[in-house]
């Protein structure tokens, strides 16, 4: 009894600790989310006109699309892997549930593609002839960009910004951002590594998903399971790569909110293992 006993209170303690960092990490993603929502503001005030169209406010926008997407895909996850993993859902629950689920995948869907977009539109920059100096495109109304920092192009900034004699125009056919060589391979660098994160993201989830179907029907253990984990370890290893470049590039913010990112999804992980070992067990007194 005395061993019972403590074993419970060692549990319940484990379990108040976990749900103090799931809250910390939650909250720590809502405010990432914020500084996202304003850093994409910022940006798009060089990136957008009164000519702009609605898809390409939200090209513009796409990170705020998409973290709100995960956000809700969290949330959903939270409640199937722990708030709700013992009940039955009503009928409604569960179409209310696939609803959001299929809004928050349109969403990602439309992230994958304003990457690609962008990732195209790098590769489809334009040679500015003719232009050896920066200062010569003074008065255009551009920004010049570098390493996702954005600056209006003026007579007072043209010369410190760069020394380089060759431009591009980088978003044809708006033409609104200029870089130099170096900028140009560092914004393709930076494309394609969001390019592969939300990819690599968007493999997570699946590997959750198939967990979660599976852990719905009790079943707990399994060949699947272990190779799933197995994926899901290299996958997670592609994430702290992306990690180590955002650090490179000096974007801390991109790298911590990342690392943030994946807390929460360990958080899920963890809500996944109890749930396992409580089918398990189940089967087990049967």
């Amino acid at each position: 009894r005395v061993i019972d006993t403590v074993v419970g209170k060692l549990s319940n303690s484990f379990m108040q600790e976990r749900q103090l960092l799931k809250l910390v990490v939650y909250s720590l993603l809502l405010i990432n989310f914020a500084l996202y929502i304003r850093n994409d503001w910022v940006i798009s005030g060089h990136t957008l006109s009164v000519t702009s169209t609605l898809l390409d406010w939200t090209r513009a926008f796409a990170v705020t699309i998409d973290e709100s997407a995960w956000i809700m895909l969290l949330i959903l996850f939270e409640m199937e892997t722990y708030l709700l993993a013992d009940n039955a859902l009503s009928r409604k629950q569960s179409m209310c549930m696939q609803l959001v689920r299929i809004v928050c995948y349109a969403s990602l869907a439309h992230t994958l593609y304003a990457y690609t977009v962008y990732v195209n539109e790098l590769n489809s920059a334009v040679l500015i002839e003719g232009v050896d100096n920066l200062c010569q495109l003074v008065g255009q109304d551009l920004s010049y960009a570098d390493n996702l920092v954005y600056t209006k192009l003026d007579a007072n900034n043209c010369a410190a910004l760069s020394k380089a004699t060759q431009f591009y125009y980088i978003d044809p056919p708006t033409f609104f951002i200029v870089e130099d060589r170096a900028g140009l391979i560092i914004e393709l660098q930076l494309a394609w590594v969001d390019l592969i994160e939300a990819l690599v993201w968007l493999l997570i989830l699946f590997t959750i998903e198939v967990a979660v179907w599976l852990q719905d029907r009790n079943i707990g253990e399994g060949q699947t399971f272990a190779v799933l984990a197995k994926i899901k370890w290299l996958l997670y290893f592609l994430l702290w790569l992306a990690i180590i470049y955002w650090l490179y590039r000096g974007h801390y913010m991109f790298a911590w909110d990342e690392f943030v990112w994946i807390a929460g999804f360990v958080a899920i992980e963890m809500n996944m293992r109890s749930w396992r070992r409580e089918i398990i067990q189940a089967k087990t007194a049967m």
